[in-house]
């Protein structure tokens, strides 16, 4: 064939250069070649390259029974508080505790001096004791003066009667009878010396303990168990009575955690609070693993109107001090529970044009795209409503890769990873 296009050139009376002829010759016979090759392969079998196995961690669905919740943002209050003051005027000479201490009730936190108090107290005894004894003497004069008044009545009576049988003269009568009435005045003289002198007793007594309760003031007890905080007047500075505040003491254990849920459920909280405890559960943040658990003890009676919301107020025992005042939890609501509810790891569910969809590892390890209906979220878990079914196995991580239909490689599970993190 090349030849014969030679002879044609030839022929033709071509003038090309005999550099050219051979380019154009040489391009000529590798096309040639090419479309040779190009033939050949065409009627054979086309190969079809095979793609690896995705690397992905699945986890696997199950079915048990779920509490079924509601959320909320909760703060953390002190079940009682109280701001210690001073009944007293006086200076703070002691200080018996450190800043942020437990204090136990009736434990004793300060001292004022008590010097004046006690100054007050010898005084107001002294004069119990002086009252004390004027009354005594005047119990004595009564009695004598009784006794006189007694004999002096005898013998009034006894010259009354000679009088009247014209033994004594009258004069004598006069006299007898003069005296008697006189002790009859100084009887009653006696009698209110006596009540004067015991009520100055009982002033005197009711000073006594006036200046004792004065001087237990001296010394300031806790009024109950609880925490100290920041301690606002030091040692040695001059106090006034029921003036500043001391110290302030928060009761953490019980403690009180109050949030608030949209003002529908409070129907459904009702009902349940009726038939008895509804448990509610805190999350701390960074502590997710660990939830307190309480019960609900308080709901309030109006609905916020600018919130739609209704506060509640939940009690936790709080033995461990983990919940503190002031602090911001996660609240879970625990109404009831749904029995035999499929579930599975939240990281499973992924969202589509077309909705929420999982990707289920079938038994030759490829995958299938299936869309689910997805419910309320327990911790790290979902309720799939439909489209699950128990026992199946579901794609938690690498999920950007796949497409249904593909091969996949199980690097790890989900429950594997738990048992890990569990292992010593």
């Amino acid at each position: 064939m090349a030849y014969q296009l030679c002879r044609d050139f030839k022929a033709h009376g071509g003038t090309l250069m005999k550099g050219r002829f051979h380019a154009l010759f040489i391009g000529i016979f590798v096309l040639l070649h090419l479309a040779v090759f190009s033939s050949g392969c065409s009627n054979g079998k086309q190969g079809k390259p095979v793609s690896a196995p995705i690397p992905v961690t699945v986890g696997t669905t199950t079915q048990k029974t779920v509490p079924v919740q509601l959320r909320a943002i909760g703060n953390v209050q002190a079940y009682s508080t109280v701001s210690v003051k001073s009944r007293i005027a006086g200076q703070l000479l002691r200080v018996y505790f450190k800043e942020g201490q437990d204090v136990k009730r009736g434990g004793l936190l300060f001292l004022v001096d008590p010097r004046p108090f006690e100054t007050t107290l010898k005084q107001a005894e002294a004069n119990l004791e002086r009252n004390t004894a004027q009354v005594k003497q005047a119990e004595a004069n009564l009695q004598r003066d009784m006794a006189q008044e007694k004999n002096a009545q005898v013998e009034a009576d006894r010259f009354k009667m000679l009088f009247e049988k014209g033994v004594v003269a009258r004069q004598q009568y006069d006299k007898f009878r003069t005296d008697w009435e006189a002790l009859v005045a100084t009887l009653q003289a006696d009698r209110a010396a006596k009540a004067n002198a015991e009520a100055a007793a009982l002033a005197d007594k009711a000073a006594v303990e006036n200046a004792k309760l004065q001087l237990s003031y001296c010394s300031i007890h806790s009024p109950m168990d609880g925490r100290t905080g920041s301690l606002i007047v030091q040692e040695g500075n001059i106090i006034k009575e029921n003036d500043a505040n001391l110290v302030v003491i928060n009761q953490i254990t019980p403690i009180y955690v109050t949030f608030s849920v949209p003002e529908q459920n409070l129907g459904e909280i009702r009902k349940y609070l009726a038939t008895g405890k509804v448990k509610v559960q805190v999350i701390i943040p960074n502590d997710e693993v660990f939830p307190e658990e309480g019960f609900v003890s308080f709901v309030d009676n109006t609905v916020d109107s600018t919130t739609g919301t209704i506060k509640l107020k939940g009690t936790f025992a709080n033995p461990e001090k983990k919940l503190w005042p002031g602090q911001f939890v996660n609240v879970m609501l625990t109404l009831t529970t749904e029995p035999n509810a499929i579930v599975v790891p939240s990281r499973a569910i992924q969202t589509g044009q077309e909705g929420q969809y999982v990707f289920v590892v079938k038994q030759d390890l490829t995958v299938e795209s299936r869309p689910v209906v997805a419910g309320r979220i327990v911790n790290t878990e979902t309720v799939v409503q439909k489209g699950l079914n128990a026992d199946e196995k579901v794609v938690t991580d690498g999920q950007l890769r796949l497409y249904p239909g593909a091969k996949v490689e199980i690097k790890t599970s989900d429950s594997a990873t738990a048992t890990k993190k569990k292992a010593p």
